[in-house]
């Protein structure tokens, strides 16, 4: 009976400070889980490595508890190192490095969704960015799954939101004096709405000079379109200028008269109009997606400020604060809910 009593009086520490971790452990996981239903995936992930960290600080504080000799204490954490050291070792695998990539993409958010994106050969928009994985919308509208190691393992080139250069190149003979094609060009460049447009001469060729016509463009979800309009542009102002775009080494079997040049004749413009842009079906996926993160950011900012207040206010704002937090907790249920249905 004493020998029973003396154990447990010895493993009372142990036992209370056991309790009081897993109560501490809980509590934490109501304040960063539990009362935030309304966190999709990725909004959860740093708040559930967060407790997993809480959760090994815990256990190693109930080792150094244990009424056992210093070499038994030392050959339990040993043991731990060992499983921790054996889950980083597995990290050189596929699925785990892929994982731990992911944790490197949010961490240092070198992207965000609806972001124009450029990874070796692959170009698009950011419709979806996972765990395992990062989902791009390509210019064809074809939906591509890169992994988060060869993201992090190749340069990635990222389209800034602030705005983009749009360029475009020919060449053209060495009859034309530059000055005259930089003019010309800048004024096709000016015509489609670029700012601070500028002409570069890339190479001087055995038979033409290439020239390059670049330009900010502020809006850069409209980047396709408008490198096919300030291709038109550029076919309009050479045009109606009298300049040849044909190239020097061009053979026509036709007699024509020394004087006639090869330019198309001007045709009206079209009566057609066209109110839609390629972008908005091309990468509606991406559209939508960084539409839906950036409404989901307003409604958790919303319900935060919302919840503050629900602390300090009186017994009648705190029914209208409380309607109001739960409209803003049904709507973001509604995106969690489009969400999932996009992805099946």
């Amino acid at each position: 009976m004493d020998r029973l009593l003396d154990n447990a009086i010895a493993l009372a520490p142990m036992i209370t400070i056991s309790v009081v971790i897993v109560g501490l452990l809980l509590m934490m996981n109501w304040i960063l889980l539990g009362r935030h239903p309304e966190l999709g995936n990725e909004k959860k992930l740093p708040r559930q490595l967060t407790l997993l960290g809480l959760t090994l600080v815990g256990f190693v504080i109930i080792t150094f508890m244990l009424p056992v000799s210093d070499a038994a204490r030392n050959q339990v954490i040993g043991l731990l190192g060992i499983l921790l050291s054996g889950i980083l070792a597995f990290s050189s695998t596929t699925f785990v490095a892929n994982f731990m990539a992911g944790i490197m993409l949010r961490i240092n958010r070198p992207f965000n969704t609806g972001d124009f994106i450029r990874v070796e050969e692959h170009f698009g928009r950011v419709s979806e960015r996972g765990l395992f994985d990062t989902e791009i919308q390509s210019e064809h509208r074809e939906l591509i799954m890169l992994p988060n190691l060869y993201l992090i393992s190749r340069p990635v080139v990222v389209i800034s939101k602030s705005g983009a250069i749009i360029s475009s190149t020919l060449s053209l003979g060495y009859d034309i004096h530059y000055s005259r094609i930089e003019a010309l060009l800048i004024d096709a460049a000016l015509a489609i709405e670029l700012k601070e447009p500028f002409v570069q001469v890339i190479e001087l060729g055995n038979d033409a000079v290439t020239y390059r016509v670049s330009g900010l463009l502020v809006d850069v979800k409209n980047m396709l379109s408008t490198r096919s309009m300030l291709h038109r542009a550029i076919l309009d102002v050479l045009h109606n200028d009298a300049v040849e775009i044909v190239s020097p080494r061009f053979v026509n079997q036709r007699r024509l008269d020394e004087h006639v040049k090869i330019i198309p004749e001007v045709v009206a413009k079209s009566n057609i109009i066209t109110t839609s842009k390629p972008e908005d079906m091309l990468f509606d996926k991406a559209e939508k997606a960084e539409q839906q993160e950036a409404s989901e950011d307003n409604l958790l900012n919303e319900l935060h400020a919302l919840n503050e207040q629900l602390s300090t206010a009186s017994a009648d704002e705190k029914t209208k604060i409380e309607t109001h937090i739960q409209q803003k907790r049904q709507r973001l249920d509604h995106i969690s809910e489009q969400k999932e249905k996009e992805k099946h």
